[in-house]
């Protein structure tokens, strides 16, 4: 998910609550992976369950590669180690990839 996220932020994450929408960053499995847990960008529903993209296009380890996902969480913020909340991003209404606070 870089460059909105990088390996070893830590993340405060909410299951249920509203419901998930394109440009929101979750918490996943593929369903062609349920090993794996993932962090990325919703993109739209599809087929029972969510198309999740990278912030990053040039890697596609997301559902152009795995198929359809299955969200466990939606996340609220970045709480270390740069506090933050996520932005909308590519596929939702802007303002950035990640709105820090000060």
């Amino acid at each position: 998910m870089a460059p909105t996220l990088r390996h070893g932020d830590m993340l405060l994450v909410r299951r249920g609550g509203r419901p998930v929408r394109a440009g929101d960053v979750v918490v996943a499995r593929f369903r062609s992976r349920p090993g794996l847990l993932v962090v990325k960008r919703v993109r739209r529903a599809q087929d029972g369950g969510w198309w999740l993209i990278g912030d990053n296009d040039l890697v596609t380890d997301d559902s152009r590669a795995y198929g359809v996902a299955d969200v466990l969480g939606r996340v609220l913020c970045r709480y270390w180690p740069r506090p933050g909340r996520l932005g909308r991003g590519p596929s939702g209404p802007q303002p950035g990839p990640m709105n820090e606070e000060t």
